[in-house]
């Protein structure tokens, strides 16, 4: 099993734009093949920090889900979605094994 966690720094006036592309990242995920764990939004503190963790069976299944993206419809209108409303400034991605009791 692996998780992948998402670090994004995020315009804090575009918040709601964020938003919607997490929602639809969620559905997608599950939709691929994963099991999106959510999108953990600015609250109090770092107004420009944003966070999302998503797992799959194995690393290999992740390479399914992030080759079919690059075709998805529904995956291109997400990724066009930040690149039109800019809410995605940066973003950092790492590979987690869990461990569970």
């Amino acid at each position: 099993m692996i998780t992948v966690h998402l670090r994004y720094e995020i315009d804090p006036h575009k918040v709601d734009d964020f938003t919607e592309y997490g929602r639809a990242w969620i559905r997608l995920v599950n939709k691929l093949g994963g099991n999106h764990h959510g999108y953990f939004m600015p609250s109090e503190g770092d107004s420009d920090e944003a966070f999302a963790l998503f797992t799959f069976p194995s690393l290999a299944e992740y390479e399914i889900y992030r080759s079919a993206s690059k075709t998805d419809p529904d995956c291109q209108a997400a990724f066009e979605l930040a690149r039109t409303t800019g809410c995605i400034l940066r973003y950092e991605r790492r590979f987690l094994s869990p461990v569970f009791s």
